[in-house]
């Protein structure tokens, strides 16, 4: 979903299986929390880091944690971190800041290694910390054996939701054959308990974190699980604590759409804007060129077919940050007048986190599989595999106007993203059941033009938390710390002296 770029955009992403793509296509037309674990402190030994390139004076090291904090003696699974030392401890060093770049199933290690420079003010007082969670990258990685597909179902009816539904729970057993032992412990509780095992491992009394997107989520989990070992915590483009799946969905498609309507407003004022100066004409636009391509799509490289879906992704992957909206503009210019999606695909493909040609030990579809795990795991709300598939797919069915109306284009993409949990074990309610868990006042960021984390989450979590300072980013993309000064200095200042001020305050755009 994302292109090569020189550093990597924390997100939170929501992908689903093909077989839940044919299956929505087909329907529109016919437990109490755990405690906290007393595993002994770990022992940790700094070395050469496993992938190169790393950044002068990048250390790693691996950390064996429990794969059940509740059940230690199920075994263990490896858990790979890199620190970057302070560059300025004389001017007053703060030991440890944790990163987490979101996902969830974004490595951070290979964020951290890409553009270490972010974070250079913090970096002159923190040991920089970066992680790749339980199951990601680096980290006795999770796999499906591929790239997430579900075609076993792909030579029978589209319409058939028994169909379809097998196929989602026989890709299901696919990645548990290929993942290992992990996988069935892959959610943002046992991941929160491993946050705690490396802040001992580290030596630090309290955990000081910087977390985006997905990291927001894995934070207050954290801070509600260990409110007395929580230290200084910001949270950027704030995840939901308590909405349904669906909701979820919904509030994700209207995100995106309002992305979308702000990049079409924007594309308005520059010159040779494909679409005009009418930005409600070019809105029909843009959903005119989606609907095409699902009909008709245009030859890709290699001679692939380029979708109506594949655009939807490239779109929704270019509203991420502002500077990527310019190659939106010249693609979609290159698409409309040339029938050429090259500049599409580009901007659809995923980061390249080793250089070309350098063998990887992380699967292709490591990040794929991550997220639907871990998303899976945090779900308490998934329907059952042995519900009648004819109900489920009224369910889904009855639900694809409302999506719509949301939006023409996002809308079935999320819909879509009602069954990635199906055939998997039902999740915890410990995230739904978070409230004011007395945790040290804390600052929120939320961005107004967020196409992933809606503003109204920071004020939800905000209000969950019981401790937290908003700030409003009044710009767009997603999270506000890479793009806004504004953000980083009052993240800055949090983290490196403690100012913190009171109630909400404003970042305008641009600043």
């Amino acid at each position: 979903m994302r292109r090569a770029r020189t550093r990597p955009r924390p997100r939170l992403r929501i992908r689903t299986a093909a077989c839940a793509t044919a299956l929505a296509a087909a329907l529109t037309a016919a437990a109490a929390g755990p405690g906290p674990g007393t595993d002994p402190t770990p022992a940790i030994r700094w070395g050469d880091c496993p992938e190169k390139p790393v950044p002068a004076g990048m250390r790693c090291a691996t950390l064996a944690v429990p794969l059940d904090h509740d059940h230690p003696a199920k075994g263990t699974t490896r858990v790979v971190l890199a620190k970057l030392p302070a560059t300025a401890p004389g001017r007053g060093r703060h030991g440890s800041l944790l990163l987490n770049y979101g996902g969830p199933g974004a490595p951070g290690i290979a964020s951290l290694a890409a553009d270490p420079a972010l974070f250079a003010k913090l970096g002159e007082h923190h040991d920089l910390v970066a992680f790749d969670p339980r199951g990601v990258g680096l980290s006795d990685p999770v796999s499906c054996g591929g790239v997430q597909t579900a075609d076993s179902g792909s030579g029978a009816d589209p319409g058939d939701p028994a169909t379809q539904l097998a196929a989602l729970r026989a890709e299901a057993r696919r990645c548990e054959r290929h993942s290992g032992p992990v996988l069935p412990y892959m959610g943002t509780v046992q991941v929160a308990r491993d946050l705690d095992t490396i802040r001992r491992a580290l030596g630090e009394e309290k955990l000081n974190y910087l977390g985006f997107s997905y990291g927001t989520r894995l934070g207050a989990v954290y801070a509600a699980l260990y409110p007395k070992n929580t230290g200084r915590m910001v949270l950027d483009g704030v995840d939901t604590l308590t909405e349904s799946f669906t909701e979820q969905a919904l509030a994700s498609a209207r995100g995106q759409q309002r992305a979308l309507d702000d990049f079409l407003v924007w594309c308005a004022h520059q010159d040779g804007c494909v679409y005009g100066t009418n930005t409600r004409t070019a809105k029909e636009k843009v959903d005119a060129l989606v609907a095409r391509l699902a009909e008709h799509p245009l030859t890709g490289t290699g001679g692939a077919p380029f979708t109506g879906d594949d655009a939807v992704l490239a779109i929704g992957s270019a509203l991420y940050a502002q500077t990527s909206w310019p190659d939106l503009a010249d693609a979609l210019a290159r698409a409309e007048e040339d029938d050429d999606p090259a500049g599409l695909e580009r901007l659809a493909a995923p980061p390249a986190t080793t250089p070309a040609g350098t063998p990887s030990r992380v699967p292709a579809d490591n990040a794929t599989a991550a997220l639907t795990a871990v998303n899976c795991a945090d779900d308490p709300d998934r329907r059952s595999d042995r519900d009648d598939p004819v109900t489920i797919a009224r369910e889904i069915g009855g639900l694809a106007t409302e999506f719509r109306a949301v939006s023409e284009i996002f809308g079935p993409r999320r819909l879509m993203t009602l069954l990635s949990c199906y055939g998997r074990p039902a999740g915890t309610d410990f995230i739904r059941r978070i409230d004011h868990p007395g945790a040290p006042r804390m600052l929120l960021v939320g961005t107004r033009g967020d196409p992933a984390t809606p503003y109204e989450w920071t004020e939800e979590t905000a209000r969950r938390l019981g401790s937290a300072v908003v700030i409003d980013h009044k710009g767009d993309g997603h999270t506000g710390y890479p793009s806004s000064p504004c953000v980083r200095g009052y993240v800055d200042g949090f983290l490196i002296d403690g100012h913190l001020p009171s109630g909400t305050r404003a970042c305008p755009a641009g600043e």
